[in-house]
């Protein structure tokens, strides 16, 4: 009978509600357990269960790091041309447009000028989700203005890396900055104005052969992938089985590469310290 197929008619005055609860949990790699989103926020983007620390943003980094999240953004406007008019999947062209679109940024990295514990400092942060935090020229001439400006104004730097390495996309124009960058730190060790390198997960390629490990103290989050080639890679190339742990921050602060790993709970004040130590009191 037709009333049988009849849908059922909601009382007056009631209201259908939606519930959404898309994008409110996350599950953490490390424990594989399930962690409410906003649990995850409030404890700096690390695993209240396990101590995973989860990739973030470099705006976020700098919100972390610096005094209030307050800072002054350098060189914001400056963007990549193609010099090589590079095409793989898709031009190298509408690829740029899609991560400007999905970040917000035009490169990847924000340097910024802000305080740190009360001293005025300028960072530099990696954005990984701008096609992998690579570094092209834009990368290495916001670094190296960036370095400039610490030279002139005597403040300290502080970089964070988090990338997969030079971007191929831009050819030999990409590993020029290798240099470029190295050059300008150089200048600034002669002037003797601290540099901090802060490497986190995953920092790789050129740029873990170039400024990332050129710092006056070499720091690192815990278990964060650091090396030049992957350990796939590099089991592929030398046809052996490479030990546990290889290639992450707590292996390679056993064999010397780094001066320190640090929860990220404890990074602004490490960092604090050892400013404190290089120049005194603010």
């Amino acid at each position: 009978m037709p009333w049988f197929k009849k849908p059922p008619t909601p009382p007056e005055g009631s209201e259908t509600k939606k519930v959404r609860t898309e994008g409110l949990w996350i599950k953490c790699d490390g424990c594989r357990q399930i962690i409410w989103k906003k649990d995850l926020e409030g404890n700096l983007n690390v695993c209240p269960k396990c101590g995973q620390h989860f990739k973030v943003d470099a705006r976020t980094r700098l919100a972390q790091l610096l005094d209030d999240a307050q800072w002054v953004e350098m060189d914001q406007d400056l963007a990549t041309s193609d010099p090589l008019g590079f095409v793989d999947q898709k031009p190298y062209r509408e690829r740029l447009d899609a991560m400007k679109a999905a970040t917000g940024l035009n490169d990847a990295v924000v340097t910024a000028e802000g305080k740190l514990a009360g001293r005025p400092v300028i960072v530099c942060s990696m954005e990984y989700r701008f096609i992998g935090g690579s570094m092209g020229c834009v990368v290495g001439e916001k670094i190296t203005r960036a370095i400039e400006r610490s030279l002139e104004t005597r403040r300290p730097l502080v970089i964070v890396s988090a990338s997969g390495g030079a971007r191929m996309m831009e050819g030999a124009v990409s590993l020029m900055q290798m240099a470029k960058i190295s050059c300008a730190l150089m200048q600034l060790d002669e002037a003797k104005v601290p540099y901090i390198s802060l490497l986190t997960d995953p920092t790789t390629g050129g740029v873990t052969a170039s400024f990332a490990m050129l710092g006056d103290v070499n720091i690192a989050e815990p278990n964060a992938l650091i090396g030049f080639a992957g350990p796939r890679v590099i089991e592929q190339t030398i046809r052996q089985k490479l030990p546990a742990g290889f290639q992450r921050s707590e292996f390679l602060l056993k064999h010397g590469m780094l001066d320190a790993v640090v929860p990220r709970s404890e990074l602004r004040a490490w960092i604090a310290r050892a400013l404190e130590f290089f120049c005194g009191p603010v």
